[in-house]
């Protein structure tokens, strides 16, 4: 969910490429051959190692008998590297054996044995080939592969963790100390002194429980890993069979090539205090929200081709089977996945066994918003992050010589003070030997040997921005060299007309220079540029430049603007749970974090932004920024309770969310590509879930609302024609939960009802984690509904339990969403917000007419 360069163009090609590489031609045929990920029936190691872990395992702390965190840091068999090696080699050497068996001398390309989270592989074979595998006994699913695709300086202080979180905890030196976070990405590059273990005199301790390797190649050497990069390794077999690999530029290691996961890694846990210089100026130091927490990486997407599922799978089993405490996921499928449930997809049933396992994953939203039902992440176990803005920006304008202002972006120095500078047109200072009917492009400022240094020296020169910059074709860097060899005073680009839906990032500019990224505004500057020009009376030509003008520099931070508010790009709920778009009952996003504008560290030789090529940081916008925030957080939590259960994690981020802006207004969302700051309106849950994350707050959430695995499967399993399904991805029987639920009976920090049929009564679950409390129940109904909790007030013990009931009735016939909030409020500071979303009602019985 990188950096939002998007435009409706480029979408469309991108979407192109992804589907044309889901086949591929057998070199010794005509036949098509495809990747499949196969499940078989017998359940993987994790779950022979939860069994164990019950019959070893006194539970204490939190859980009260939960059987989905690691209750005992003391009793962990999933950490013996000793006998996992064991099982995988014969697990794998089962797979191999069936392979044999049900191909009987054909030829195929095992790529992957699955033996943690799942008990399966991923081959290369026919349609042919895999139908007779799929009609093995030992097999329960068989799965095509599908492609994926990815979705700090001030936000520590605009979230108030060095007075709050890091505070409360003893400050950054230790924020996240022991805590493992496993980055499924682009790769690091760890030569970054955001990875450095000796970026301190505190030196980094060896988490212990942790038994992830660092794969070493030439690109890759011995001694990349450290106590802070504790682990690297890449997957990239899918892609290779495919024959889109290619090694010059993707690299066949755990190094990124592309920036992307050098820049969440370091949000969420990069070293503190490392200076930010980019172009050539200081933007101040930056730090990841647990600066010491511990990073292992797992890289299963690449720079020219994204990703593939069966190369994710296996990126993920191995992260559990390592041991990590949280797993971070910027990346999201690039289609809906098909059957009876979003839910049944290999890479979120995988993560349903990582958090069985008692791993909290974190998910990005997607960057497929504004519009509803855009969300890419789906299952209730995964913690899924929108986007939200913060309150830092560089703004940039250019000063007329009408005393017009016109804004834009560019992190660039402006022009020496009280003095104004000719504006010339790269247009109208050809050399004489260069013509427009030559070069069309020529006004996008490529090459400096086609215009008049006579012209331009000392001078501004005006550029055009078009979708040529956009595709790469085209490159700021290119056009200021252009700008600089011709003793340019400074560069002012002016965008395209036909250039539409575009949102630009600051842009590092290293002299004098704007982007001015508004067509009309661009017009604007045209206008006062042509009407200045002076012509000789008979051949028209220009005798006089005079338009005139100054840019203010955009390398100051302004901190006035409101936020938080939902960026644009943000996806937005409702869940859809099947491929015909039906409504689940799960509220999507959970809560947004800071995602537009992020500076955090890129890879030397990162190639996702044309702009930061060679820089050491990268500004970057997009909910795969937001994502690691809420890693970061996580650790931060885990520390505090280690013994706290994914769920809790997540109840203690959600119940916990702001809901309004730092100037106390509600938070608001945009709501269209184009202009969105003037396409407004204050977010619902659907924009931002439980609201925008506070994590101080969340390190003392008073109550804590708890969900197991069972709980998962017990849903699962309530999906009308699921049982065969949830069989073949777990090898488990619906008949062994006694009981099935909805996803509105999920015990999770909010309520969604998709449809509600005159009434309805679900129930929560809270859990005091500190002293003795006693609270009031207050809620606001959704418009067309009448809402009763009982009980409306009570105290709680620590380590007690208390059911609240809700009710819900119809009032009216409606099928626009509609929303409340249900809030409890203790009197020793602790207060909760659990959203809640209704979708459809029926006053009357709709099943009768």
């Amino acid at each position: 969910m990188g950096n939002i360069y998007w435009v409706y163009l480029v979408l469309a090609l991108c979407f192109g490429l992804f589907v044309n590489t889901l086949g591929q031609e057998d070199s010794d045929s005509d036949t098509i051959t495809a990747v499949y990920i196969v499940t078989l029936k017998q359940a993987p190691a994790a779950h022979y190692f939860e069994e164990e872990l019950r019959r070893q395992s006194h539970h204490h702390g939190f859980n009260h008998g939960s059987t989905s965190g690691r209750l005992n840091r003391l009793h962990k068999p999933r950490n013996n590297s000793r006998t996992h090696q064991r099982s995988s080699s014969y697990i794998s050497r089962v797979h191999d054996s069936l392979l044999r068996r049900a191909l009987k001398g054909e030829k195929y390309l095992k790529l992957y044995s699955y033996h943690y989270l799942i008990n399966g592989f991923a081959v290369l074979v026919t349609p042919e080939q895999a139908d007779k595998i799929s009609r093995r006994r030992e097999v329960a699913n068989v799965v095509l592969d599908f492609s994926v695709r990815t979705a700090t300086t001030h936000t520590p202080e605009f979230l108030g963790l060095p007075k709050g979180a890091w505070s409360q905890e003893g400050g950054y030196q230790t924020a996240g100390e022991g805590i493992v976070i496993g980055f499924v990405d682009t790769g690091i590059d760890p030569t970054h002194p955001s990875f450095a273990d000796d970026a301190s005199e505190h030196s980094y301790p060896v988490p212990a429980h942790f038994s992830g390797i660092c794969e070493v190649t030439w690109d890759f050497p011995s001694g990349s890993c450290n106590r802070k990069l504790v682990g690297a390794r890449h997957f990239a077999a899918s892609a290779i069979t495919r024959g889109i690999f290619n090694s010059s530029q993707d690299y066949a290691s755990p190094f990124d090539g592309d920036g992307h996961g050098t820049h969440t890694a370091s949000v969420a846990a990069g070293n503190h205090g490392i200076p930010v210089v980019v172009a050539g100026h200081h933007f101040g130091n930056a730090s990841g929200m647990a600066p010491r927490s511990h990073i292992a990486v797992y890289k299963a997407l690449y720079k020219s081709f994204g990703g593939f599922a069966a190369d994710v799978v296996a990126a993920i089993d191995q992260a559990a089977q390592d041991a990590v405490d949280i797993i971070s996921l910027s990346i999201t499928p690039n289609r809906r996945p098909p059957g009876i449930a979003t839910f049944f997809n290999p890479i979120d049933m995988a993560l349903l066994s990582a958090v069985k396992a008692g791993i909290f994953v974190v998910q990005a939203a997607g960057n497929t918003g504004p519009s509803p039902k855009s969300m890419s992440s789906f299952s209730p176990w995964i913690f899924t992050v929108g986007a939200a803005s913060h309150d830092r920006v560089y703004a940039n304008s250019i000063i007329l010589g009408n005393n017009v202002t016109i804004p834009g972006v560019g992190l660039a120095p402006g022009t020496d003070a009280d003095k104004m500078y000719t504006l010339i047109s790269a247009l109208h200072a050809l050399c004489n030997d260069t013509t427009l009917a030559n070069d069309m492009y020529v006004g996008e400022c490529q090459d400096s040997s086609n215009f008049n240094q006579e012209l331009i020296q000392g001078n501004l020169l005006i550029c055009s921005y078009s979708i040529r910059f956009v595709l790469g074709l085209s490159t700021i860097k290119q056009a200021l060299q252009t700008a600089k060899n011709l003793s340019a005073a400074g560069v002012v680009f002016y965008m395209d007309p036909f250039v539409i839906g575009f949102q630009l990032n600051p842009t590092p500019l290293k002299m004098p220079g704007i982007i001015i990224p508004s067509p009309d505004d661009s017009k604007i500057l045209l206008q006062y540029y042509n009407s200045s020009l002076e012509r000789d009376g008979l051949s028209r030509k220009i005798v006089r430049f005079g338009a005139v003008a100054s840019i203010s520099g955009g390398l100051k931070a302004n901190y006035s603007i409101s936020a938080p508010k939902i960026m644009y790009y943000s996806a937005r709920g409702p869940d859809p749970e099947d491929s015909f778009l039906d409504d689940a009952d799960i509220m999507k996003p959970n809560l947004v974090a800071p995602g537009n504008s992020i500076w955090a560290a890129w890879s030397s030789l990162g190639t996702d932004s044309v702009e930061f090529q060679g820089e050491s940081f990268a500004m970057m916008s997009g909910t795969s920024m937001s994502a690691p925030h809420i890693a970061g957080f996580a650790a931060l939590i885990k520390q505090k309770f280690p013994h706290f259960s994914p769920a809790a994690i997540a109840s203690a981020l959600s119940t916990t969310a702001s809901l309004y802006d730092k100037n106390g207004g509600p938070i608001m969302a945009q709501r269209a590509y184009t202009n969105p700051d003037l396409n407004q309106s204050p977010a619902t849950p659907f924009d931002m879930g439980s609201g925008f994350v506070n994590a101080t707050s969340a390190l003392d959430p008073g109550l804590i609302l708890d969900s197991t695995y069972d709980d998962y499967m017990s849903f699962l399993c309530g999906i009308n024609g699921s049982a065969p399904v949830v069989l073949n991805y777990t090898g488990e029987n619906c008949w062994v939960y006694n009981s099935t639920i909805g996803g509105a009976d999920l015990n999770l920090p909010s309520i969604t009802i998709a449809r509600l049929n005159q009434s309805k009564t679900v129930e929560r679950s809270v859990t005091n984690i500190v002293g003795n409390e006693t609270y009031k129940v207050g809620w606001s109904a959704p418009y067309g509904v009448s809402v009763k909790v009982t009980p409306t007030h009570f105290f709680i013990g620590m380590g007690e339990k208390q059911v609240l009931t809700i009710i819900f009735n119809a009032t009216m016939n409606h099928t626009v969403a509609s929303y409340g909030r249900i809030g409890l409020f203790g009197n020793q500071g602790h207060n909760l917000n659990i959203p809640i979303s209704v979708i459809v009602k029926f006053s009357y019985n709709a099943t009768n007419g």
